[in-house]
Order: C-alpha cells, then sequence, then structure tokens
C-alpha cells in the first residue's frame, strides 16, 4: 500500500498529465521497479538478479509498448475527429451550395411562367390583329370593287 500512496501523491501532486497515461497499479509497479536497489550482484544472487532484469526489460518494453498504443490511439482519435469537422464543414458547404441552386431553379421557372404567359398573350394579340387585318382587307375590297 506504501508505493499506491506514494504514486497517487506524486501523481496528484506533481504529474497532473499522468492521471490519463497510467493506472495506480502501472504507477505502482513503476514505482517498485524504481526503488528496488540495482547493485551489482555476486555470487548466488546474481542469476536472480539476470533474471530480475530480464523481467525488468520486459515490463519496460510492455510500458513502452501500452504507452506507444495509448499515443496511437489519441492520434487516431485526433484525426477521426479532423476527419468528422471536415465532412461537417463540407456538407454545411453543399447544403449552402444547394440551397443557392434552388433558390435560382425557382427563379429561372417563376420567369419561365412570365415569358409564357407574355407570349400566349403576344399570340393572341397577333391573331387578333389578324384577324382585324383580314377584316379590313375585305372592307377595301368590297370598295375597291364597287
Amino acid at each position: 500500500m506504501f508505493f499506491h500512496e506514494e504514486a497517487e501523491a506524486v501523481q496528484s501532486s506533481y504529474f497532473p498529465v499522468l492521471e490519463t497515461m497510467f493506472t495506480p497499479s502501472e504507477i505502482e509497479e513503476l514505482f517498485s521497479l524504481v526503488n528496488e536497489p540495482a547493485s551489482p550482484g555476486s555470487g548466488s544472487g546474481s542469476g536472480s538478479q539476470g533474471s530480475n532484469r530480464a523481467v525488468r526489460s520486459s515490463h519496460e518494453r510492455k510500458l513502452r509498448r501500452m504507452q506507444s498504443n495509448r499515443e496511437s490511439a489519441r492520434r487516431s482519435r485526433w484525426r477521426k475527429k479532423r476527419h468528422l469537422e471536415n465532412l461537417m464543414n463540407q456538407l454545411n458547404r453543399l447544403r449552402m451550395e444547394n440551397q443557392k441552386y434552388r433558390n435560382r431553379l425557382f427563379l429561372t421557372m417563376h420567369q419561365n411562367l412570365l415569358l409564357s404567359l407574355e407570349n400566349e398573350r403576344l399570340r393572341s394579340e397577333s391573331m387578333t390583329l389578324m384577324a382585324r387585318l383580314s377584316d379590313l382587307y375585305q372592307i377595301l375590297g368590297t370598295m375597291i370593287s364597287q
């Protein structure tokens, strides 16, 4: 429990970044590695120390790998967030562009309707004028033949 308390004290007061990087048990393991005496062994204890070094080295590799994985996951989340932001920006841009084209289409359709109505009015007026001209030709023809 001593290492755990020491780890919490160090973690909360000196290294606030470590709160998200290591669990309390991982911190306790790190402190146990740091606090072990590292004196060179002689005689019967040297084989045990070689084994401890291998375990410590393996454990350090595991911790480095875990840290590397955390960093990789953090970068992956960051890339995913940026990608989502880019997609949202693109969506908003496309929505605005779509609205612009809808407005242009509505305006064009409205102008088409107005021009169609004007065209129909002009055709009707043309037919009325042609009928009147035909009547005038008939009257003129009758007056000349008399």
